[in-house]
């Protein structure tokens, strides 16, 4: 049985009046996959903030291979190592990357600060193979590459830096049909060669289906159900997972029953 690489115990996080995240607890086994889903305002990206370090804790703790990173890091060296352990790739790669640097430019800019010493010419080849990109996407910028382009080239960027966890908040979202396709699979791809394990928050429950082996229901900063995935997506038991499920378009779909359902509970 695989070890436990990400564990999360009892995170509470309040703005204002507002519970965002109420005693979330969760682990990750090393080369595992787990989806977070819930709709906007559930606290899923709140919690994941809050993992990756973008976002304080008022209480409980993340732990990675045991170590708490709830505490300050101690130094440069400290900090640098805690961000290499986990990556997050966001939802616009867009905005994450800068419009006047070149794909070969991002990537080396992240090896020179975390590896100094390796060969980033080779590496930055690697890396690109590795997305599906190829050599010719090194001197791109952001503006010359479509949308699953860019978002293959965050996807390399955070690989850079050899993380234990790649947190991914809403990371296909942005992306046509078939695209999404594209880039779940070569996600798929690259878990099973590096052995890094994925947390994936999303509100779709077709990529989680697809790619998490687990999964977790939040509402309204709680979790309400959680299990393997193709269980909970097959028999829910709680009343708030099975309209999600319900709400998924299909033929003879109703919005007003799923409004009036929401409203119920």
């Amino acid at each position: 049985m695989p070890d436990t690489v990400l564990e999360v115990t009892g995170l509470q996080r309040t703005f204002g009046s507002v519970r965002a995240v109420d005693d979330v607890s969760f682990t990750l086994p090393e080369g595992g996959s787990l989806g977070i889903v819930g709709e906007s305002g559930s606290g899923k990206t709140t919690t994941a903030r809050i993992i990756v370090g973008l976002e304080q804790a008022d209480a409980g703790k993340v732990l990675l291979h045991g170590r708490d990173r709830t505490e300050r890091a101690a130094g440069k060296a400290q900090r640098l190592a805690r961000a290499r352990q986990i990556q997050l790739v966001f939802q616009d790669p867009y905005l994450s990357l800068d419009p006047r640097t070149s794909v070969e430019a991002a990537l080396r800019e992240a090896l020179r600060l975390h590896f100094p010493d390796i060969d980033h010419a080779r590496r930055i080849t690697e890396l690109l193979d590795q997305v599906g990109l190829g050599s010719r996407a090194a001197s791109a910028l952001p503006r010359q590459l479509s949308g699953g382009q860019r978002q293959r080239v965050a996807i390399a960027r955070a690989l850079a830096v050899e993380p234990a966890v790649m947190v991914l908040d809403e990371a296909v979202a942005a992306l046509d049909v078939s695209v999404q396709a594209q880039v779940l699979n070569l996600l798929a791809d690259i878990r099973e060669q590096t052995g890094i394990a994925y947390l994936f928050i999303t509100h779709d429950l077709g990529v989680v289906r697809c790619v998490t082996g687990e999964v977790i229901v939040m509402r309204h900063g709680r979790i309400v159900e959680s299990g393997p995935t193709a269980e909970v997506l097959t028999t829910p038991q709680h009343p708030y997972t099975r309209l999600l499920l319900d709400s998924v378009p299909r033929p003879g779909w109703d919005p007003r029953q799923i409004a009036a359902a929401r409203r119920s509970l």
